[in-house]
């Protein structure tokens, strides 16, 4: 039987189940697939909490990788035996297989193992289409990056560095900015000991900076407006201290005709031919080294309740997966 992780009521980590389950043949535009290895990311909590509302019972869990072992009729761009990764597509990657949509789908290249794709693939989308799409972001620009030592923080400022853009990187210990360092951030702010928008002010000569890229939310909020440069924007793509709070739009004006934006990955995969270019690029800087995927945690599927306990509790850096 393959098992999965369900939840029945929203809550704490608790709330997560080991349960077997049925898996039956695909339908039409359908492929079953055996998971390798599963993402673990902040965005899973939302959905337990409820801060993403689901219809329960429910699966958890949006990014995984595998071999697809079954297709269903109408599929074309994927066969039995193709190693895939995926993420975005309905709740229930924490799975040991599954049957599932198969226009979420993306071809593994040889040269990238299913742990890695499982450790990067929502995380290393992200950080594509924040450098890539979000604005344009020119060689010599500095930009603020929060939680600089997390998943996507680590892919971003390696990223960042072959564009050429500085990064001021925010972390909570100095454990994390080592690590930080060693991925390309140019400038470590120790956010527990030091007022962020004062060191950026210093750091920038006072200018701010063009773009901040936020993923704490709630506490981060009013620091990355302030360390905005005229006309800057903070990129609000992430909640994990909490939903950042009602925006002012007169504050906005007088300090900088500033803009904010509160940004979904799905909106910027929803394209196939854009999901495609930008899995490409990723993908070509994964398997030829220029950026290195850290994965510093490895949980059994069945140990779900306490990764969602270290996630949460920020004992985490870089990239977590369940190992199956």
């Amino acid at each position: 039987m393959a098992h999965a992780v369900r939840f029945y009521e929203t809550g704490g980590p608790d709330v997560l189940t080991w349960e077997e389950v049925s898996v039956g043949d695909p339908g039409p535009g359908q492929v079953r697939i055996r998971h390798e290895a599963v993402g673990l990311n902040f965005a899973d909590t939302y959905f337990r909490t409820g801060l993403y509302p689901v219809r329960l019972p429910d699966g958890i869990g949006v990014e995984a990788s595998g071999v697809v072992e079954a297709v269903g009729e109408g599929v074309t761009h994927v066969t039995a035996g193709d190693r895939v990764t995926y993420t975005g597509s309905p709740l229930g990657a924490y799975s040991t297989e599954r049957v599932m949509d198969a226009s979420h789908l993306i071809r593994l290249p040889r040269e990238i193992s299913c742990e890695t794709a499982a450790a990067m693939t929502m995380r290393g989308l992200t950080a594509a289409y924040l450098l890539r799409r979000i604005h344009p972001l020119r060689e010599g620009d500095t930009i603020l990056l929060h939680a600089a030592a997390g998943g996507v923080g680590l892919i971003v400022s390696q990223w960042a560095a072959l564009l050429g853009i500085r990064v001021i990187g925010t972390v909570s210990s100095e454990e994390k900015a080592e690590l930080a360092r060693a991925h390309g951030c140019e400038h470590v702010i120790r956010y527990r000991q030091e007022d962020v928008a004062e060191r950026v002010r210093e750091l920038t000569g006072g200018a701010g900076v063009p773009v901040v890229l936020d993923s704490i939310g709630k506490d981060t909020f009013a620091g990355s407006l302030a360390s905005l440069a005229r006309r800057g924007l903070l990129v609000c793509f992430g909640t994990a201290s909490g939903p950042v709070p009602p925006i002012d739009a007169m504050q906005l004006a007088v300090r900088g005709s500033l803009f904010v934006t509160r940004p979904a990955l799905a909106d910027y995969i929803a394209d196939p031919a854009e999901r495609d270019a930008l899995a490409g690029e990723l993908f070509g800087h994964v398997a030829s080294g220029r950026i290195s995927i850290e994965i510093n945690q490895r949980y059994e599927l069945d140990d779900a309740v306490q990764a969602h306990h270290d996630l949460e509790a920020g004992r985490t850096t870089g990239s977590s997966v369940f190992a199956l």
